[in-house]
């Protein structure tokens, strides 16, 4: 009962409601004055045909003919008073029964129904919140982001302009703010001075504007900007960005390491505090047909592995687990350890034919300029001929993917690798069936834009996929004072968690961690001091931080098996 009047209270408070109200109020006058000139009219032609009623009858009669119930009781004698009664008679149709209704829903109801409608999408954060992280767009990138924030239990806020789409993202289970994006005002009553940080992932020119508005809120809040073009970079940063990412260059760097170049070598394909997570392919070297135990890596080279890649798939490693051909190992240890994996596996033979790209744009063109900073060849594939520089031509052929002619000019059927880099998910699907039915031994490696298309990708047959959401997520994540996640591939991250109580002072043989969730410890660290490998009968220290590696159905079991 005290919801009716709280949100009644709350309709009075708001000046649109507040200027409804006063039109409403000026109709039902209008009719109440109407109402009273019939009932004093009433008694004028009744005294006239001889007749003589109280004014309690008059205005009961009046009603009785405007809401055209007409009971009969009391009738006029006169054509004076049957025009009279015909008057009233219409006046009430258009009035109580037209007019009045419309008023009503015009004035009062629509706008109660749309304040209780817009109040699950408010315009002001509870005066208390901090420490939550602003987002100013939902894209592919926020998307991914809003469910890591969940998963590691952050407070969050969307902001919206338009109330139409605050409602039905706020419906869809998002936390949303009305506010125009530009406005001071809105960062004010979203408290950016208490948040932990703004991330804004909109156009370079949207990103620069929003930045500079947060910086005139807060001028210590930490800002996050996406740069779609190199030249932006400056931009952002002279408007208040303390980080500007480059996603498309990020990206193109990510897959370019996804490429052998026919070499063995073991790439790192991340850093986490002193240990390195690499990645090694077993082809043409002594360590096929092995076991994991056989192989003896962690004895003569220092290295763990972790699990394997085969075909899009990652299988954490056990004792008995086979390398065979078109398995790639994930490693760790330190540098000195990767250095001497190298030493005892390193196979190199030169590179057959330059690594196919299929796509120009900025994640493509990445892909190139890491590739050659390997000293690998390449060719890009593209169909647009704005996109193919004069002073680079001879490592585009231009053409569409989708015809073969195209793709044997370009090499596929030489190739190692083929990288498909186009920022349409379909496109690459399609590309990736092509290329896998056109050879069945290539390596494939492949962009995706949505998450969601990543499985999708692989059982097209592509060997790597990394996607823009999910990479420009986790670089978010990092700089939100988590350093301690790092995403190895699509999927596959290393994570760093206390040691939960409930496994204070066991080993790591009796909690069973990788059974029970599928997470692997990697090492335990205290203080400055990391422990790697360690031994699954040394009890865990109470003060300790686990370092850990699974997949993110793995992560999301650990963190909730053991609520941290």
């Amino acid at each position: 009962m005290k919801f009716l009047p709280a949100q009644f209270f709350y309709f009075l408070r708001q000046r649109p409601g507040q200027l409804r109200l006063l039109s409403l109020a000026r109709f039902l006058l209008l009719l109440a004055a109407l109402v009273t000139f019939f009932s004093v009219a009433f008694h004028f032609i009744m005294a006239r045909e001889g007749q003589s009623h109280s004014w309690v009858t008059g205005f009961y009669w009046v009603l009785t003919v405007m809401t055209t119930l007409g009971f009969g009781d009391i009738t006029f004698h006169s054509d004076l008073g049957r025009i009279f009664s015909s008057v009233v008679l219409l006046s009430g149709v258009m009035f109580l029964l037209i007019l009045l209704p419309f008023t009503f829903m015009e004035f009062f109801y629509e706008p109660w129904m749309r304040i209780q409608a817009e109040s699950r999408a408010p315009t002001e954060l509870p005066v208390r919140t901090e420490g939550h992280v602003i987002l100013t767009s939902l894209d592919p990138v926020t998307n991914n982001l809003i469910q890591k924030l969940n998963r590691y239990h952050y407070e969050y806020v969307l902001l919206v302009s338009q109330v139409e789409e605050a409602l039905r993202l706020h419906d869809l289970g998002y936390q949303v703010m009305r506010g125009d994006l530009d406005s001071p005002q809105t960062y004010l009553r979203a408290h950016a001075d208490r948040a932990r940080l703004v991330a804004t992932t909109a156009n370079d020119m949207l990103n620069t504007n929003i930045a500079s508005t947060v910086r005139e809120v807060s001028e210590t809040v930490p800002i996050i900007a996406i740069a779609n073009s190199r030249a932006s970079v400056d931009v952002l940063e002279l408007a208040g960005s303390n980080h500007v990412l480059q996603l498309g260059q990020m990206l193109g760097q990510a897959l370019a390491r996804r490429v052998s170049g026919g070499e063995s070598t073991a790439h790192v394909v991340g850093e986490f505090d002193e240990l390195l997570i690499a990645e090694a392919p077993v082809d043409e070297t002594t360590l096929i047909g092995k076991t994991v135990a056989q192989s003896r890596l962690r004895q003569e080279a220092g290295v763990t592995v972790l699990g394997l890649w085969k075909r899009g798939e990652f299988k954490p490693a056990r004792p008995d687990t086979e390398l065979t051909a078109g398995t790639v190992l994930v490693m760790v240890g330190r540098q000195d350890d990767i250095s001497r994996f190298d030493s005892l596996h390193h196979h190199e033979t030169a590179q057959k034919a330059p690594t196919v790209i299929v796509g120009g744009g900025r994640v493509g063109r990445a892909v190139g300029q890491a590739l050659l900073a390997r000293g690998l060849e390449y060719l890009i594939v593209e169909q647009v001929p704005e996109r193919i520089r004069a002073d680079n031509a001879s490592r585009y052929v231009l053409g569409n993917a989708a015809e073969l002619s195209v793709l044997m000019k370009a090499g596929i059927m030489e190739t190692d690798t083929v990288v498909i880099s186009t920022h349409d998910d379909d496109t690459n699907i399609y590309l990736t069936i092509y290329c896998r039915r056109l050879r069945p031994d290539v390596r494939i490696v492949s962009r995706a834009t949505l998450a969601r298309n990543v499985p999708t990708l692989h059982r097209a047959g592509a060997d790597f996929v990394m996607s823009y959401a999910s990479m420009g997520a986790n670089a978010i994540l990092t700089l939100l004072d988590r350093s301690e996640v790092l995403m190895v591939a699509e999927g596959l991250d290393v994570f760093r968690v206390p040691v939960p109580r409930e496994l204070d002072g066991r080993t790591l043989a009796e909690a069973d961690i990788r059974r029970k969730t599928g997470c692997t410890v990697v090492a335990w660290q205290v203080g400055e001091e990391t422990t790697l490998n360690p031994a699954p009968h040394v009890p865990m220290p109470d003060n300790a931080e686990l370092i850990l590696i699974g997949t993110a159905e793995a992560e999301a079991t650990f963190l909730e098996e053991y609520e941290v």
